[in-house]
């Protein structure tokens, strides 16, 4: 069966997902907080780097909420960087100390990312910043309500493509994240299998939508195939 191609639209729409951006700082010092890129020697945002700290056994430990003691050792968000980093000891060379940092370190940082956004959908979910179900979620998206709309990995096509079909049409396209299975989603917002869910605008999203846009740094933020839908 030939697929009709999508309108230029709708892809259009689909494809103003493909990056994540915080509509705004939380606070004028959020604003400019900049930080040294040890591998590639920038000066970057914060919000689009990840922190580590030496443990006290003097292994590398990711830090992704900031908040752990030490002088903090910032690397780009992505795989390439955090992966250069650790294989040529740049950690220990900013740190002036000896550091051994895993091999598997941009992986246990992906899985920590991962678990951070699924604990997000969760606190959004009781401050009642967090739509449930298709109807409400093609609600809020049409009136442009809807700041990022997440779908299940193995919802059906013909939900997601409804949702998606109503992006060109809203007067604030949402930001689209597939990052999760319905049953991931489902445990996270209490145990229910969760097809599509939408965060309302506000301060809510901005936060996640930074946790998001850097775990798009170590995997697609969507599959490939929804670029083409509906």
């Amino acid at each position: 069966m030939t697929r009709r191609p999508p309108s230029s639209a709708t892809a259009g729409a689909v494809a103003e997902t493909t990056v994540l951006e915080p509509s705004g700082p939380r606070t004028l010092a959020q604003a400019h907080r900049e930080r040294r890129d040890i591998v590639s020697g920038g000066v970057v945002a914060e919000t689009r780097l990840i922190r580590f700290v030496a443990g006290p056994d003097g292994a590398v430990i990711p830090d992704l909420a900031r908040k752990l003691p030490g002088r903090g050792l910032w690397v780009a968000a992505d795989r390439a960087s955090v992966d250069t980093a650790a294989c040529k000891g740049l950690f220990a060379r900013a740190a002036k100390k000896r550091l051994a940092a895993a091999p598997d370190l941009a992986t246990q940082v992906e899985t920590l990312l991962t678990r951070r956004l699924l604990a997000g959908l969760g606190l959004a979910r009781k401050a009642g910043e967090l739509l449930l179900g298709f109807e409400k979620v093609h609600a809020a998206v049409s009136a442009g309500r809807a700041a990022v709309v997440v779908e299940a990995l193995d919802g059906a096509d013909d939900g997601r493509r409804k949702i998606l079909g109503v992006f060109h049409r809203s007067p604030r396209p949402p930001r689209l994240v597939g990052l999760f299975s319905s049953s991931e989603m489902g445990l996270a917002l209490g145990g229910e299998i969760v097809i599509h869910c939408a965060f309302l605008a506000g301060r809510g999203a901005e936060r996640w939508v930074v946790d998001a846009e850097r775990l798009g740094g170590f995997r697609p933020l969507f599959p490939e195939s929804w670029r083409e839908e509906p």
